[in-house]
């Protein structure tokens, strides 16, 4: 497999981590038509690189990388590797069906890392790093080596093995603070002396993948980029393990927006920002936050009257971006209650969605025509929604509402009734509540006493309007397994009851996968 594109000092290439790294955030492991829906989104966006999965993970994760390898013609395809033979033999397999693809390989290079993990020399590491270069080259020419925590690792190892790589064939070097414990002046300091001291250090392209722990993921990336890093590596979202990596967003807005500091190019589609966005939030069940910069929901509301009158003068007195740039207000109308078939169909298409079967499209536009009849705008979001919910039944319906009736009004305790069918089965059940939500999840608990552990419970509307859909995700743990369960109606409650039920369904099935590196 070739890789014939060259490295270009004014372009910044642009590595998405959502599929593998955000999918390490507790509960946010994807299915595979789910993954497919995200992939596709990133290729519209523009990524350069879609870091699909782990292949070596397990069967669900190298199933993904592989549909999303047959799939995806403008961007390069990835999957990560440990430096073992079975790993990246299993990565070369899973991005064969690529047009372009690529084998990211790593291995830990501090010393806490060598001595308490690996229980290596650092003469073997640097022979196992070289090894894997050389076994992935056997499956393609585009050859990605990291050095996990290089944040906290020697230089003059460093330098020793990436030179060593290099000379195995190596065309991407990443620079990784897989822990989160640099601060930008430093790591660009790092980046500056890494490529002064390495040799044939112009030959490849520098990279960096910052995690957030200390809140700087963005800002040490930027700084590696001015330090001379020509890739960041990155996420929809800041999505990411523990605090997250390095937010997509923020980056390519910063480059965009301050082109007079960096001087680089992007090939992102910043309109596609905020579907994308949207998109993830979506399928993973990780809201975002309201004051989140470039795709919250807040980033371009003025509350004070000075800033509301500068910017009904000049909009640029306090706007540096304009909201139509990153895909605000592209959430246009699309269909109504009397549009057909047909025109759900190339909707859906226009949107990126391939439904599997004939019957899912027609369940889904079921569900379409029922949301036009409570709801008289239909906006994009709200199709998303329908293809997620639709999904989300398909996965494993071991439980499904039939029935639900809340009674809650001033001075009188809520109270729930519900039928559910359990493996066909209707079963009902009733239950008092501090709240409807509560009452409708404890009458749940009746009838399935599941065990499992309520660790979130987030309520976001998917569009505005006071008959918008509202999303419910709730975050459920069992048995050291966690799952985001979502839901989606105009009524919250019936929203929050599909939603645990959606959760439930998940911890019942043996098919959905667990955190991708446990």
């Amino acid at each position: 497999m070739k890789n014939t594109k060259l490295k270009d000092n004014s372009k910044l290439i642009i590595f998405d981590t959502t599929l593998r790294d955000g999918e390490q955030s507790p509960g946010a492991a994807m299915t595979k038509e789910e993954k497919l829906r995200i992939a596709r989104q990133l290729e519209k966006l523009g990524v350069n690189v879609i870091e699909a999965g782990f292949a070596a993970a397990s069967q669900g994760d190298f199933d993904s990388i592989y549909a999303i390898a047959e799939v995806i013609k403008n961007s390069t395809v990835c999957s990560l590797a440990r430096a073992s033979e079975n790993d990246v033999r299993r990565a070369g397999e899973a991005i064969r069906p690529a047009q372009s693809g690529r084998i990211h390989t790593f291995i830990a290079t501090s010393k806490i890392h060598m001595e308490n993990k690996l229980r290596m020399t650092p003469d073997q590491v640097v022979e196992r790093a070289v090894q894997a270069v050389k076994w992935a080259l056997e499956y393609t020419d585009d050859v990605e080596f990291s050095a996990e925590d290089a944040v906290r690792s020697d230089m003059d190892f460093l330098v020793r093995v990436f030179d060593a790589v290099i000379q195995a064939g190596a065309k991407t070097l990443n620079v990784p603070d897989t822990v989160g414990y640099s601060i930008p002046a430093l790591w660009g300091e790092r980046m500056q002396q890494l490529i002064a001291r390495v040799p044939n250090s112009d030959k490849v392209v520098w990279s960096t993948h910052c995690h957030n722990d200390l809140g700087m993921a963005v800002a040490n990336s930027l700084a590696a980029v001015m330090g001379g890093a020509r890739q960041v590596e990155c996420t929809i979202n800041g999505l990411g393990e523990r605090a997250g990596n390095a937010s997509l967003e923020e980056i390519v807005m910063a480059v965009r927006t301050r082109h007079d500091v960096f001087n680089l190019e992007t090939s992102i589609d910043t309109t596609q920002i905020v579907p994308a966005s949207k998109l993830v939030s979506s399928i993973t069940g990780y809201p975002v936050q309201p004051n989140k910069a470039v795709v919250g929901a807040n980033a371009f509301a003025h509350e004070s009257g000075i800033h509301q009158d500068g910017v009904l003068k000049h909009r640029e007195t306090y706007e540096i971006m304009r909201a139509e740039d990153v895909g605000w207000g592209a959430n246009k109308l699309t269909l109504g209650k009397l549009s057909g078939r047909n025109a759900f169909r190339s909707r859906l298409k226009e949107l990126g969605i391939e439904l599997e079967s004939e019957e899912a499209l027609n369940a889904t536009f079921a569900r379409f025509k029922t949301l036009a009849d409570k709801k008289s705008e239909i906006f994009d979001e709200d199709i998303q929604a329908l293809v997620s919910d639709e999904f989300f039944s398909e996965a494993a319906e071991h439980y499904k509402l039939v029935y639900l009736q809340v009674c809650s009004q001033t001075g009188e305790i809520p109270h729930a009734l519900l039928t559910l069918s359990e493996s066909g089965c209707e079963k009902q059940a009733e239950s008092d509540g501090g709240g409807p939500v509560d009452a409708a999840f404890k009458a749940i608990e009746r009838i399935v006493n599941s065990g499992a552990e309520l660790q979130l419970y987030s309520v976001n509307n998917i569009t505005s309007g006071t008959d918008a859909q509202g999303e419910v995700t709730v975050r459920l743990s069992k048995g050291g397994r966690i799952v985001n369960g979502q839901g989606a109606d105009t009524d919250i409650v019936i929203a929050s009851a599909k939603a645990y039920l959606n959760g439930l369904n998940k911890l019942h099935s043996k098919s959905e996968r667990a955190h991708p590196q446990v």
